[in-house]
């Protein structure tokens, strides 16, 4: 009898994080290009173009022909001229200025590889420009133009960003003014100002006449019937010295308590008036 089979050992492998590499921004000559030149911009919808020696953006092709890193003699310009008529198929409903923009780069390429693949006049002189001299003229001048544009895209734009209303304010609108209510602690630090007025006049006792705090208050109504507002200040006279500050500012503690006047402030720390209160506020 054949011995039996050992059952096999099944050794357990360690999981290991999956590693994410970079896409390649283009392949030049069967080289992959990782990173994007820092002076270069290319659109999200740029044209993808696939040659045999190239294969990318359109926009990275131009930027290695302007830095004299790919030979423009080589470029298949019918490829690309197809490849630009399928993206202007495929962008007509999405970026249609993009593709005008690639349509003048297919065409300053097409000029460009012309000049350079005709032979040379014979009355041409030595001092005549280079056409890969003109491509990368009008490729720094198409650059230019384009990084202005995305700076002028950045600016806030009408009916984009903000719309105009023509809303008209009704003639029965009147503005609602809330006044901000007046605090004891604001209340005592303006009689306390009130009271170092009336000292400043204290130089002599005079026997003066008793201070009635209901007259104060009837003399207080009084001037509200003249004045809607009346400054809190203005109430006392210091020339009767604290007694008559004391009578006065008891008068005013006795009209708010009946209800009978209003102290306001036309902001928050201004100074405090004081207002009659009306029928209608009283009900």
């Amino acid at each position: 009898m054949c011995p039996p089979l050992s059952e096999p050992v099944i050794v357990p492998v360690k999981d290991k994080a999956p590693v994410q590499h970079p896409l390649p921004l283009a392949f030049v000559h069967g080289q992959a290009l990782l990173e994007k030149p820092e002076d270069l911009y290319i659109p999200p919808d740029a044209l993808e173009v696939i040659l045999e020696s190239f294969e990318g953006p359109l926009d990275l092709l131009l930027y290695l022909i302007r830095k004299q890193k790919f030979d423009i003699a080589t470029l298949p310009i019918l490829q690309i001229t197809r490849q630009y008529m399928e993206y202007v198929e495929l962008m007509t409903d999405l970026r249609l200025e993009l593709a005008g923009e690639y349509l003048l780069m297919a065409a300053i390429l097409a000029e460009i590889k012309s000049r350079v693949l005709l032979p040379r006049r014979e009355d041409a002189t030595e001092d005549e420009e280079d056409p890969r001299a003109e491509l990368i003229r009008r490729l720094r001048e198409y650059e230019a133009i384009k990084e202005a544009a995305q700076e002028l895209d950045v600016l806030p734009r009408q009916e984009r960003d903000y719309f105009l209303s023509s809303a008209m304010p009704s003639d029965n609108c009147q503005p609602i003014r809330i006044l901000p209510t007046v605090t004891l602690q604001e209340l005592v630090l303006s009689f306390q100002e009130v009271l170092k007025r009336a000292s400043a006049f204290e130089h002599h006792h005079i026997k003066r006449e008793a201070l009635s705090t209901r007259e104060r208050m009837s003399r207080i109504l009084e001037r509200l019937r003249m004045d809607e507002f009346v400054a809190f200040g203005s109430l006392f006279d210091v020339q009767e010295g604290r007694a008559g500050v004391v009578v006065t500012f008891l008068a005013v503690l006795e009209l708010v308590k009946e209800s009978l006047i209003d102290l306001v402030q036309a902001q928050p720390f201004a100074d405090i008036h004081v207002k009659a209160k009306s029928a209608v506020e009283e009900s």
